[in-house]
């Protein structure tokens, strides 16, 4: 079910599928958001919970058993039930079952809040552990914007921007199995707050930023200057992906946690990044999304 929200400048409208993102237009009907081209990536904005990325061979020990999970998560496929409504808000909850805990045995709730102000959307992450023992998650975004944004433009016309010049190197993706090498970096910036896009940026998959001193990023044309900015503040990691094949879309993806890594074992809590939540303990997470 697609449930609208408005304001005077921007039309949202969510699915209650995965409580995931599937259009983002301004008042004069400039479609910002990636509407999913299997040709290149069906997806546009899964919610990524309770892992981000993938796990060795899809799957995780968790107390002492093996449970098998496939990339980023349950979340993106299973219905949210809606809890709030209205013009410029939308509230979605996600609780386990029997069959969420098929894959990940805990007792949680995960609730999805959007908000729409003039030109920006705030999507926050509400996760709570309802159970009786520990609960390790991560949880992230993975929303894809157009790229170019209009007509007559290119890919390589865009940049991101960062907040702050960064000096930086991204690990190395197995593209066969999804995992971190973290012993094989690719430098990406240096001294320098501004990356010009060229599709063989993702020859290797994504570039995951980690120890960014920025806290939003720009992907903005350098001719019209339409594009977006994402506020990540909170979340320690920042994916930027665009599939093979020279897709016209750049996703920017706040993480808390990453794909295992090949230095890890396949202990699902000793994952990087992994919170661990105690009995009723929720913990919160927010990204932000202007519109330009």
């Amino acid at each position: 079910m697609r449930l609208m929200m408005n304001s005077k400048a921007a039309i949202v409208e969510i699915d209650t599928l995965g409580a995931e993102l599937k259009s983002f237009t301004d008042m004069i009907g400039t479609q910002y958001l990636w509407q999913g081209d299997p040709g290149y990536w069906h997806g546009q904005a899964p919610i990524l919970f309770p892992m981000v990325g993938r796990l060795r061979e899809d799957k995780a020990l968790i107390g002492g058993r093996e449970y098998s999970m496939k990339r980023h998560g349950i979340a993106r496929n299973l219905e949210f039930r809606p809890m709030m409504h209205d013009a410029n808000s939308v509230i979605l909850l996600l609780k386990a079952d029997e069959e969420t805990k098929k894959s990940y045995p805990f007792d949680f709730s995960l609730m999805v809040s959007y908000r729409l102000e003039d030109c920006t959307l705030t999507t926050e992450f509400t996760v709570m552990n309802m159970g009786d023992e520990p609960m390790p998650f991560a949880v992230g975004g993975h929303p894809a914007f157009n790229c170019p944004v209009l007509e007559g433009e290119k890919f390589e016309s865009y940049s991101l921007i960062f907040e702050k010049p960064e000096t930086i190197s991204c690990p190395k993706l197995d593209l066969e199995t999804g995992l971190i090498d973290n012993n094989i970096r690719i430098p990406v910036l240096n001294g320098e707050a501004v990356l010009p896009l060229k599709h063989r940026l993702f020859d290797q998959d994504a570039l995951i930023f980690e120890g960014l001193q920025s806290q939003k990023v720009q992907l903005v044309s350098r001719g019209s200057g339409r594009g977006v900015e994402m506020d990540f503040s909170g979340f320690p990691y920042l994916g930027v992906w665009s599939a093979l094949g020279n897709a016209p879309f750049v996703a920017l993806e706040p993480w808390t946690g990453t794909a295992t890594c090949l230095d890890e074992g396949d202990e699902f809590a000793a994952k990087r990044g992994m919170k661990l939540l105690a009995p009723n303990e929720s913990a919160k997470y927010s990204f932000r999304i202007t519109v330009m």
